[in-house]
């Protein structure tokens, strides 16, 4: 499977960095799947959302998160946020 990089930072720090295959977040336009090729685009994520990395090994990392920014670039992919409550 195809991966990007995903790249999950706060003001305190980063909570991900590292290989993804999928990330799953609400934006305020609905829910959004992000994968590897996907056009490039910005746009802000809802506050209490539910956040899924899917990894390469098969796993999801899944936690709620504060809201904040979302940038899908062409090799990368970069979530400010307020924090994230990993379950």
């Amino acid at each position: 499977m195809n991966t990007f990089l995903l790249n999950i930072s706060s003001p305190d720090g980063k909570f991900f960095s590292g290989e993804a295959v999928m990330l799953v977040v609400r934006g305020v336009a609905g829910d959004l799947a992000v994968m590897a090729g996907h056009v490039p685009f910005i746009t802000n994520v809802k506050p209490d959302t539910r956040c899924a990395i899917h990894l390469a090994d098969d796993t999801v990392r899944e936690g709620t998160t504060g809201g904040g920014l979302l940038t899908v670039g062409k090799d990368e992919v970069t979530y400010l946020t307020a924090g994230i409550d990993w379950d």
